[in-house]
């Protein structure tokens, strides 16, 4: 079987490659310091991340990227998207022909508003078809317990999608290919905006049914952009898309929705960062997605409703308050091809 290359070894770089191990496939696993992989080969556990699950023996893990990197054409970056550029740099040098290079992480970028993969486009030079990623519904917790889970690997090379899939598949972790590479970018980065809003709703003592207007409604909001920036409609019906959203806003795993909750407790941005030891992807991604809505001119209200609170001090109540006093609309007011009517335009209801 081809070997696999994954690139950073946090929580959800350790799960997929225990994942992949238990289904077969020889796995390489890269973490960024000699400690911390001396500390995983002789423990077989990662204290700092994963501390409940065990890694397999016949993951091969290193500090050292010649190692990973030669040694595979499959190359899975699993660091926080905001460091993706700067691992892609690292591994530009020992770029080949032959190799696909997928992303794990998601998230835009802030500053340059790219998604994952054309992040990799842009530092390893690589054509469309040699780029991709993996997501879908799936913490980290949960993948490297086994829990049957199912994700999507998206390529507009049915070869590369095909060749994470057979890495990845077994019968706990479940691959479906997309070649729709930009909606499931968008539905997996922008629901983590979404979480941090369903959180918020928690700590402010938000029902079950705020929770579910915020997950439809957000999904609304995912799909217009999406599709301002070129997505199918059908990607945010997957896994990417309602699938990831539900589950990013519902799970007490959720890392986004944690600081949300904290948030809507009262806390700062800063103090709810500060005791978190993993990266709410969340924070600068609502920060990028502001900015690629004006760029668009896309209404995404709970977003900015998000971005308002985490950068402009808005108090959440007084947020979730705006959010409630907005003007009427369409429900299917979602693709933004035809201007809205006017609340006072609408047509009546009839029997």
């Amino acid at each position: 079987m081809e070997r696999l290359a994954i690139l950073g070894a946090g929580s959800f770089g350790t799960a997929l490659a225990i994942a992949a191990a238990n289904g077969g496939t020889p796995v390489t696993l890269w973490a960024r310091r000699e400690d911390a992989a001396e500390a995983m080969r002789q423990t077989r556990v990662n204290e700092a991340y994963l501390d409940d699950a065990t890694i397999p023996d016949s993951v091969r893990i290193t500090a050292d990227l010649d190692e990973v990197l030669d040694t595979s054409r499959l190359w899975l970056y699993c660091t926080p998207a905001q460091t993706t550029r700067a691992l892609a740099e690292i591994t530009r040098a020992r770029l080949r022909p032959e190799v696909f290079a997928f992303c794990a992480s998601k998230g835009i970028e802030v500053g340059s508003l790219m998604t994952m993969s054309q992040v990799l486009q842009d530092v390893l030079g690589l054509p469309n078809e040699h780029v991709g990623v993996l997501y879908g519904p799936s913490h980290a917790e949960e993948v490297a317990q086994g829990i049957p889970t199912a994700l999507v690997a998206a390529s507009e090379n049915e070869t590369a999608a095909h060749a994470f899939r057979e890495a990845f598949m077994s019968q706990r972790l479940r691959v479906y290919v997309n070649d729709d590479v930009r909606g499931v970018e968008i539905a997996g980065s922008v629901k983590n905006v979404m979480a941090i809003a369903s959180g918020m709703s928690d700590g402010l003592g938000g029902g079950d049914n705020t929770k579910a207007a915020l997950i439809t409604r957000g999904m609304a909001e995912i799909m217009r952009l999406g599709l301002a920036l070129g997505a199918r409609p059908m990607t945010f019906s997957g896994l990417a898309g309602i699938g990831d959203l539900v589950v990013t806003c519902m799970s007490r795993h959720s890392r986004n929705r944690k600081l949300g909750e904290m948030m809507g407790q009262g806390y700062s941005l800063q103090d709810a960062l500060d005791t978190m030891t993993m990266v709410a992807e969340g924070v600068p991604t609502t920060q990028s997605v502001h900015e690629l809505a004006t760029r668009e001119g896309v209404e995404m209200p709970i977003s900015e409703a998000v971005y308002k609170v985490l950068f402009q001090n808005l108090n959440p109540l007084i947020g979730l308050a705006e959010l409630m006093a907005r003007a009427p609309k369409h429900e299917d007011y979602l693709i933004g091809s035809d201007p809205e009517p006017d609340a006072d335009e609408m047509p009546p209801l009839t029997a």
